[in-house]
């Protein structure tokens, strides 16, 4: 990873770190990548011997989250039976969907197959998971198998709600200036050839961001500005108004990216309309309408980036898994585990990561990179009848892009304290290297994390 960057430095021609600030970066490259890699999971490690065990296994998703664990338990233990229930034989690299929507990737960049990740000895059902019944130890398939476990591992991941919103559904994305990077690669291609369209014409465009729990919180930002950039480089910025309706009172989680894009939307003239949910859409008449606390306001727009809210699939929010009180119940219905362990407290022998869980800090790439290692050691060590060492502390990270070449690599914890890998680029201030890890590094990174390797 050190001769990467240093390549990728050589490529840079337009840097304003001096030379000191680039021998401390290759310095600390090959420590920084790697825990960047990791994703805060320093506090987990590895069994040094496989652990000998007849345990059933099951792993529902064959996500990020869901290989990444059955890579890990398959080089940890010995002699267990692993199940992995996943559908999709696909794999889509989500975190690059925004660079997809925005022009910048083809789609092909982020297309994979599950196979290509798959442990070997492991039993693959390629189906869903309909019913999970923890009190049998046991869940059963969309075709009806009934699949029995020692310990399970759920890692669904979440389902994108198009039909919360009044009128709009999937097929309408590319079409009446409607567009949404979530959730595969069809809808960022389809989103770029409106987001295209509206950087020449322009008018009014307006990007939505949903109350609750979100699948990369950075994301509907990133669209905004690297839209807003766009226009900026084709020299038709002047031709649009940009609005940006949210959900809530604040733009980012951590203080102090808040404070900074609080500041930063008014300086590029993105208006931001707070306590806006997206309730119902026109699309023949390109009309929006919002839940506002002074009742519903219908904006008109030209471009719309629709962030539908999300929550835990059906089976899982349904099932005795889920929270069954609290903000995590009443938001999303997400699989309840300690937030610490990874472990549910209800039903021990069950463990889940990923973005169906519901802890405060989570729903990134980076999370499932911190997550996961903590859920399988501690899963290993149950197996055991051993006490859980490992710990999750919250550990996320983001790639805040504000436009192309340029961004800050926001990393923080449950605290919402800044937990930078590079202590000498600051957090706080937008920087080449952020840009250059999302478009060039972070991908061979998550591919390593799916292996087991980091």
């Amino acid at each position: 990873m050190k001769n990467q960057l240093l390549s990728l430095i050589k490529e840079q021609k337009d840097l304003a770190l001096p030379d000191p600030g680039r021998r401390r970066l290759l310095q600390a490259s090959g420590l920084g990548l790697a825990g960047l890699a990791a994703g805060g999971t320093l506090l987990a490690s590895q069994p040094a011997k496989a652990v000998d065990t007849s345990a059933r296994i099951v792993i529902v998703g064959g996500g990020a989250a869901g290989l990444s664990v059955a890579n890990r338990l398959a080089d940890g233990l010995s002699g267990a039976r692993i199940t992995i229930i996943e559908k999709r034989e696909q794999h889509i690299y989500q975190p690059g969907l925004t660079l997809v929507a925005t022009g910048i990737w083809n789609q092909r960049k982020v297309l994979d197959r599950n196979a290509r990740y798959m442990p070997s000895g492991i039993d693959w059902i390629k189906g869903l998971v309909s019913e999970f019944d923890p009190e049998s130890n046991r869940v059963v398939t969309d075709s009806g198998q009934v699949v029995e476990y020692d310990y399970l591992m759920v890692t669904t991941g979440l389902h994108v709600d198009f039909a919360a919103i009044e009128g709009m559904n999937t097929d309408l994305i590319g079409t009446q200036g409607i567009g949404c990077v979530y959730d595969n690669n069809d809808h960022a291609t389809r989103t770029w050839q409106m987001i295209d369209r509206f950087a020449e014409e322009g008018g009014v465009g307006l990007f939505t961001r949903p109350p609750g729990g979100i699948k990369c919180a950075g994301a509907p930002l990133k669209v905004t500005m690297l839209t807003e950039d766009l226009m900026q480089r084709r020299g038709t910025r002047e031709r649009a108004q940009f609005f940006y309706p949210t959900a809530g009172t604040g733009l980012f989680s951590q203080p102090d990216m808040n404070d900074f894009l609080k500041q930063e939307f008014p300086s590029r003239d993105i208006t931001v309309q707070w306590n806006h949910v997206l309730a119902g859409i026109e699309p023949e008449i390109k009309r929006a309408t919002f839940a506002t606390p002074e009742g519903n306001v219908r904006l008109d727009y030209d471009f719309i980036h629709v962030v539908p809210p999300m929550r835990a699939p059906d089976a899982l929010a349904n099932s005795d898994l889920a929270w069954q009180a609290g903000s995590f119940a009443d938001d999303g219905r997400w699989m309840e585990v300690d937030k610490h362990t990874m472990r549910h407290p209800r039903f021990p022998n069950v463990f889940g990561a990923g973005d169906c869980v519901g802890t405060p800090i989570g729903k990134t790439a980076a999370s499932v990179k911190a997550q996961v290692p903590v859920a399988v050691e501690n899963m290993i060590q149950a197996i055991q009848q051993r006490e859980m060492t490992a710990s999750y502390n919250g550990y996320t990270s983001c790639p805040l892009i504000t436009a192309r070449g340029r961004g800050i690599l926001v990393e923080f914890d449950y605290a919402l304290d800044m937990v930078p890998s590079f202590p000498f680029i600051s957090p706080y201030e937008e920087h080449w290297v952020p840009w250059v890890m999302k478009d060039r590094m972070l991908h061979a990174a998550y591919n390593a994390m799916m292996r087991g390797r980091v």
